[in-house]
């Protein structure tokens, strides 16, 4: 067996110029949009601005769009929380910039701190709720864009804890 990494046999990828693939306009891939999701989250003055917080429902800020994608940026005052819905056709990718978050689905329950991301296809039902004593801030990204929230009822889909996840 040869014990040579790919890296030592091809050298710097990085100095290889050709082998690069020049960087989309836009996204167009899972891993696309969850980079564009961390860049977002990692740039603060993007949107650290425009977060507000309201007390009687949650707020929300169309940040970007792109074409057939949307990024949204939301602030969840601790009890506020989205009912258990879907996205329609839409795939997603949810990323905590500030705070903490729970998310339930029909697997269990999962505390979601800054910095955390979650991925979902369409059809993927869940129910976000700031179950802590802080605000808390998040970004999502729809492709293609949201146009539907279908919202489920609790016997469709009953959250239960998951062994080992610290859900607090």
């Amino acid at each position: 067996m040869n014990s040579d990494s790919d890296l030592q046999i091809a050298g710097d990828l990085l100095e290889v110029t050709h082998l690069l693939q020049t960087p989309r306009e836009h996204p167009a891939t899972v891993a696309e949009f969850v980079g564009l999701a961390r860049s977002i989250a990692e740039d603060r003055s993007q949107w650290e601005h425009l977060v507000r917080y309201d007390a009687t429902s949650r707020w929300y800020h169309r940040l970007r769009t792109g074409p057939g994608y949307e990024v949204w940026l939301l602030s969840w005052v601790p009890g506020q929380g989205s009912g258990l819905h879907d996205h329609g056709r839409s795939s997603g990718v949810l990323t905590v910039l500030d705070g903490t978050l729970t998310e339930r689905t029909e697997r269990g329950t999962r505390a979601l701190r800054a910095g955390a991301q979650r991925v979902f296809a369409p059809g993927y039902v869940h129910e976000v709720v700031n179950d802590a004593l802080e605000p808390a801030v998040s970004l999502h990204v729809y492709y293609p864009g949201l146009t539907e929230m279908p919202m489920h009822t609790a016997q469709h889909c009953e959250a239960r804890d998951v062994p080992g996840v610290v859900t607090a």
